[in-house]
């Protein structure tokens, strides 16, 4: 439904309350006293036949007898009344309805449905939309809308607080008014039966009066519509998500070693990230996230410059810097002659800066003078240790003209209690980002960094179809329809290998032979040396019962090898089926590196991409990164830098750079055969060598099972339409008419340019200068799931 109606829910002209209540204590009886007290300027009509009057205000028996159909209903009845109520409200042309009853689950006894169940059915037919059930209810303060029983009064500010949990919701009001801190919205979503994040998003990402929306998330239902929508509103605002459940949910058996990671946290991080949006990990970072994208520059680059008056403040910086993977600022040798002229001989000689414990002001406005020009750093920590003599306020009240000036995001940390705390007011007044610590402080700029890379990803949209390769999907659909019509769920590593040679995965020789004999003929015609791995169904991870044996050199080691793999079958094993044997030709590559690239179907957010160091050892090495597909070569640059291996990959000593090209291509590879074959179910090349002269997909292992959704419906994040692309004649000469894309910014540019005044009056409404980056953003990077801007 996305935000059909929600006028009425956000904004609503008039209000009932259906249970209100004179009892103290009794929901029915908070959710007036929040409502009056809010300053709501609209009717608020109690409902209950049990009063004359709710706190002053005339009550009505029922809602058949109300003098107005009112725009919110709020419901705190018993759960078996509210399927009739949204009947009678949908029946009376309301649109909206808080129900903040709890035990819909439970079933009626005459039509076998849930409560949940019915109450919807009842307001389908007027597309009356619903908040909760089980929820604490909704707060607008700007708009004078209290209607929850929530115990805390709220102020009115421009951040919006959406939370799937009442308990946390409650407990956020009341931290958040002890912080003097302000909302837009307040909107608790119980157990969202109809109004969920997607539908919040949407409404939020285009309200005025929100500058920045948080998230508390527990589990996501519909991940396309959720994804859709945070992607829309993270092109408005920042939106910053606390995510609950950081340990995998109950960790499942799984055919492969990406298979193990749906369900898992890290697939939410890859969601949130796609998104662009921001993740948090406790109350206090969700509200300083806040203030930090809303009060510091935007980050061009990933290197911190420190400047500190006392050594072991920075060296705590520069601890909590690495720790957290930042990069420690190598300063130009033009900035280390710079600071030598204007700093004390016993200055620190490198980065951190430190410019000793008694700098006056002067010589802090040289020091970030030459560290806002280096032209290798990005960002500067500020740390300043109280002394008696300079005066932390003193200090702060002359640096404050400057600093606010500098062309570099700046970072503040004044340590230290009351001695600085008029320091820490003045910074924080002029809007500088002020923290306590320098690991606070230091987190901040990892939340910019962050938030900076996933808007990037965030402006990524790929193609449905590559056109950097052909891949002959006919052949790779024909193998898993044979399977699969075969009551078989997984392919055989030749089966798999083909598949993958389909999308030009490049891989090695493999065939299958029944026993030592034909292995042994096999190795004949591949050529020595080879290496021979068991062919089994019921073998998961063939090192773990010594499956394989490499480096063959005859036909007599081929024969002995195949012996002794069923021999340790028998005794690891027993009763495992051994289909035959697979012989392929030895990879003589000593510079390779072994990798691993996944993919699996997530149980929310669907197919995704798993990209890390491989080999038998890869869950102890735990070097991996996840995302969601499609991928075009800038997301799968950017999966492949979250790994460790990748700093390898880059070369190291004497080892050279392995083609990251290659890597990528695989990895789109893949990504586009999970975009055109939703029947694969699990994927793992491991390992996928990957050397100066380019990737081998040694070892493949693919499940498959039939398919739930047609193709790209299966998709948390739409493709570009290539298939809604036409060509045709038009006044004698050849036309391409297509779906916007991206990299369409310099030609929508040059449009704008050619535009008469007119046109633009028409199209806009009103003069509009030359656009900037971001405005072009908007027309070309578009969501494909909710709009559409054709070019030619």
């Amino acid at each position: 439904m996305s935000i059909l109606n929600l006028e009425h829910l956000f904004q609503p002209r008039s209000v009932a309350v259906i249970g209100a209540s004179q009892r103290p204590n009794s929901v029915g009886a908070t959710v007036m006293k929040n409502l009056l007290t809010a300053g709501f300027d609209g009717p608020i009509m109690p409902v209950n036949p049990k009063y004359d009057a709710v706190c002053g205000v005339l009550a009505w028996p029922n809602l058949a007898e109300l003098p107005r159909t009112p725009d919110l209903a709020v419901i705190c009845t018993p759960p078996r009344t509210v399927p009739g109520l949204i009947g009678d409200l949908a029946a009376r042309g309301a649109k909206a309805a808080v129900v903040l009853t709890a035990g819909l689950e439970a079933r009626d006894e005459r039509s076998g449905k849930t409560l949940d169940q019915a109450m919807l059915e009842a307001a389908k037919a007027q597309m009356l939309r619903i908040l909760g059930p089980n929820c604490v209810g909704l707060i607008i303060p700007g708009f004078g809308l209290n209607a929850s029983f929530a115990h805390a009064t709220v102020e009115s500010g421009q951040i919006a607080f959406v939370s799937q949990s009442g308990a946390l919701a409650t407990a956020v009001l009341d931290w958040a008014k002890t912080n003097e801190i302000g909302f837009s919205h307040f909107v608790s979503l119980g157990n969202s039966a109809d109004v969920d994040f997607g539908d919040v998003l949407d409404y939020l990402g285009s309200d005025p009066t929100t500058r920045s929306i948080l998230l508390y998330v527990e589990s996501i239902q519909h991940a396309r519509k959720f994804m859709s929508a945070a992607r829309a509103a993270a092109r408005n605002k920042p939106v910053i998500v606390l995510k609950a459940g950081r340990v995998a949910e109950g960790a499942r058996a799984a055919a492969s070693h990406t298979g193990a990671l749906a369900g898992s946290d890290v697939v939410y991080d890859a969601a949130i990230r796609r998104a662009g949006m921001l993740r948090v990990y406790s109350i206090e970072n969700l509200f300083n996230a806040v203030e930090t994208l809303g009060r510091a520059k935007p980050v061009r680059g990933e290197r911190l410059a420190i400047l500190t008056n006392g050594g072991g403040p920075g060296v705590i910086a520069t601890d909590a810097a690495i720790a957290r993977g930042v990069q420690i600022a190598d300063l130009a040798e033009r900035t280390m002659h710079e600071l030598d002229a204007v700093l004390p001989a016993t200055w620190s000689k490198g980065n951190p800066v430190d410019i000793i414990g008694d700098a006056p002001a002067a010589r802090y406005r040289d020091a970030l003078s030459i560290l806002s020009n280096d032209a290798n750093s990005d960002a500067i920590l500020f740390i300043h240790a109280p002394t008696a003599i300079v005066p932390s306020e003193s200090l702060a009240e002359a640096l404050v003209p400057y600093v606010t000036q500098l062309s570099k995001p700046l970072f503040s940390c004044w340590l230290g209690g009351h001695a600085v705390a008029a320091a820490r007011r003045s910074f924080a007044q002029a809007g500088i980002p002020t923290f306590d610590t320098p690991e606070d402080a230091v987190n901040a700029f990892i939340q910019i960094v962050d938030y900076r890379r996933n808007q990037e990803m965030l402006m990524e949209t790929p193609p449905s179809v590559s056109e950097d390769f052909t891949p002959d999907v006919a052949s790779a659909r024909e193998i898993i329809s044979r399977t699969l019509a075969a009551g078989r769920a997984v392919l055989t590593e030749p089966e798999a290998k083909a598949v993958l040679a389909a999308y030009c995965v490049e891989t090695v020789d493999t065939r299958i032979g029944n026993n030592a004999e034909q292995c042994a003929q096999l190795a004949a015609e591949i050529g020595y040396p080879v290496a021979v791995k068991v062919l089994s169904t019921d073998i998961t991870h063939k090192s773990d019962v010594g499956g394989v044996a490499l480096d063959l050199e005859s036909a007599e080691q081929v024969a002995a090898a195949v012996a002794a793999i069923l021999g340790r079958i028998e005794e690891l094993k027993p009763g495992a089926r051994v289909e035959g044997f697979t012989v392929q030709s030895m990879a003589r590559r000593p510079n390779a590196h072994e990798l691993i690239v996944g993919a699996s179907v997530d149980p929310v957010f669907g197919p995704i991409l798993l990209f890390g160091q491989g080999g038998t050892a890869v869950e102890v090495i735990g070097d991996r990164a996840v995302t969601l597909p499609p991928l075009n070569a800038p997301l799968a640059r950017e999966l492949v830098s979250r790994t460790r291996v990748s700093k390898l990959l880059a070369g190291y000593r004497n080892c050279p750079p392995a083609d990251l090209d290659a890597i990528y291509r695989t990895l789109i590879q893949v990504s586009q055969l999970v975009c055109d074959i939703p029947e694969i179910a699990e994927l793992d090349i491991n390992p996928l060598l990957a050397d100066e002269r380019g990737v081998l997909a040694l070892d493949a292992r693919l499940r498959v099972a039939p398919a739930k959704l047609p193709r790209s419906q299966h998709l948390a994040i739409r493709p570009y339409p290539r298939g809604w692309e036409d060509h045709i004649t038009f006044d004698g000469g050849a036309l391409t008419i297509r779906p916007i894309r991206p990299e369409d910014e310099p030609s929508h540019r040059e449009f704008f340019t050619k535009l008469d005044p007119d046109d633009i009056l028409f199209r806009f409404f009103g003069p509009l200068r030359e656009p900037v980056h971001s405005e072009l953003a908007r027309f070309t990077q578009i969501d494909f799931e909710r709009e559409m801007v054709a070019c030619y």
